[in-house]
């Protein structure tokens, strides 16, 4: 493993891992890290093919976790507190379920350790291609075509973070071919040994990614779960009620040291 992903560390103390998710860069748990900055050093990172890490045709959650786990190397940091949220939730699970050593406690939000059989992101993935087809040589164009893909503007808006400006055309930070190419993966799952140190899974209310049918598979995997719900939020609750959603977390972290 050379190559380092991509991070920036905020505040001081006990280290605290941030993890963001798909489609989504270490800005998106800007609001968290700000925080969370006044108790622990917050190291945010961007996951590979996302942000301004490097590319790669592998996007397996086992590559990931171990990319994770060369930046702790890297900084000197032996075990710290991981919080991901989506995707980026399933990373820190593969962590914790892999190399348990590394990982002191967990937060989950909004995502199960189980396989999706729904197909959520088609049409991002219909309007990332389209931009990448046109090559649209300014935002404001990149937006108009991805507005006919995809409906909700807040969607629209997350994703034009990750537009960046190369050679006069507009391109997106992740990497659309492999993102597509290994969907089945990201929405997938496979089982990996319980993690039995303190976990806390949180779910917007409003969101069906973390569902009463994933108690079991979610009690198999993290004996010591815990869960809390985030009252009129969907799945970014963490955008929606950052105050919530930080007041749940520094909780569980005091309570579960």
């Amino acid at each position: 493993m050379d190559k380092l992903l991509n991070y920036k560390i905020q505040g001081n103390g006990e280290p605290l891992l941030l993890v963001h998710g798909l489609f989504g860069s270490l800005d998106n748990l800007g609001l968290l890290a700000r925080g969370l900055q006044e108790r622990y050093q917050v190291i945010s990172v961007d996951l590979r093919n996302h942000g301004r890490s490097f590319h790669s045709k592998d996007h397996s959650y086992a590559s990931m976790a171990g990319d994770i786990s060369a930046l702790l190397d890297h900084l000197g940091i032996h075990q710290c507190i991981v919080v991901g949220h989506s995707m980026g939730g399933k990373v820190a699970m593969k962590l914790a379920s892999t190399q348990p050593e590394r990982v002191k406690q967990l937060v989950v939000m909004d995502m199960s350790p189980v396989a999706y059989q729904t197909h959520r992101h088609d049409n991002v993935f219909s309007g990332l291609q389209a931009v990448n087809e046109r090559r649209p040589k300014s935002r404001k164009e990149a937006m108009v075509i991805l507005q006919q893909h995809i409906e909700i503007d807040g969607v629209r808006q997350f994703l034009s973070k990750s537009m960046y400006t190369q050679d006069g055309v507009i391109v997106w930070g992740f990497n659309v071919d492999t993102l597509l190419e290994q969907y089945q993966d990201i929405v997938g799952w496979s089982q990996g040994q319980p993690y039995s140190k303190p976990t806390l899974f949180m779910k917007g209310a409003d969101s069906d990614y973390i569902s009463a049918e994933h108690q079991p598979q979610i009690k198999a995997q993290f004996p010591l779960a815990k869960a809390h719900i985030i009252a009129n939020t969907g799945h970014w609750l963490h955008a929606e009620k950052p105050a919530e959603v930080l007041r749940a977390i520094t909780k569980f972290l005091d309570k579960s040291k």
